[in-house]
């Protein structure tokens, strides 16, 4: 359920809940993971507004952390586009313990995810108006996406590949010289800005 930002009464921080977003507000899809966990970690998160329309895309790679360092750091990438962009902002995470510690459900009790949190409350209480809410991975593909291609860069893992000068095997058929970007992806490349032809013959340089 949507929700206020907190104020203090006393010893408690409640949530004042609001059925209705305002006229305009961002949506945040925010995810983060770590292979090996703790490992190579990254965060991806997609921005849009009320309507659904995609306005931005965020991602990092995180160096050695853990799953949950990710979805909180993700957390706080999306707070802060947010802050700048309107200070209101409804958040899809996949991450049911984020979800729940951050509605208070929850305690949290590893030291580096207090601060964490605590820096993402910090920056919840500046919103005008806030949501959080809990979606099934398949429901949040592109931030899961774009979390692991932050983790394949960091890993070294962004290759350019360098066409050569024949399309296809037994093609007689000239191709210019082009150089695309890619991933690799279960010891495959993926290409993020092109395709090519069955049998095109390429040269793969790994960017470290």
């Amino acid at each position: 359920m949507p929700f206020y930002p907190p104020r203090s009464t006393g010893s408690k921080t409640l949530f004042e809940s609001r059925e209705n977003p305002p006229e305009h507000y961002l949506i945040a899809h925010t995810d983060g993971g770590a292979r090996g966990n703790p490992g190579p970690a990254g965060y991806g998160v997609v921005i849009e507004d009320e309507t659904g329309r995609k306005v931005a895309t965020l991602s990092e790679y995180l160096g050695h952390q853990t799953n949950n360092f990710a979805e909180y750091q993700g957390l706080i990438g999306a707070l802060e586009y947010a802050l700048g962009h309107g200070k209101a902002l409804k958040v899809i995470s996949d991450s049911e313990l984020l979800v729940r510690q951050i509605k208070g459900i929850y305690k949290v009790k590893n030291p580096t995810l207090q601060d964490l949190h605590g820096r993402a409350k910090e920056l919840i209480a500046q919103m005008d108006w806030f949501s959080i809410g809990h979606a099934l991975r398949e429901h949040n593909r592109e931030a899961d996406r774009l979390a692991n291609e932050a983790m394949d860069k960091g890993m070294g893992r962004q290759v350019n590949v360098a066409v050569a000068a024949t399309a296809a095997k037994g093609s007689s058929q000239a191709v210019p010289q082009q150089e695309f970007e890619g991933i690799v992806r279960n010891g495959k490349v993926e290409l993020s800005n092109g395709s090519l032809p069955d049998g095109t013959r390429v040269q793969v340089r790994v960017k470290r």
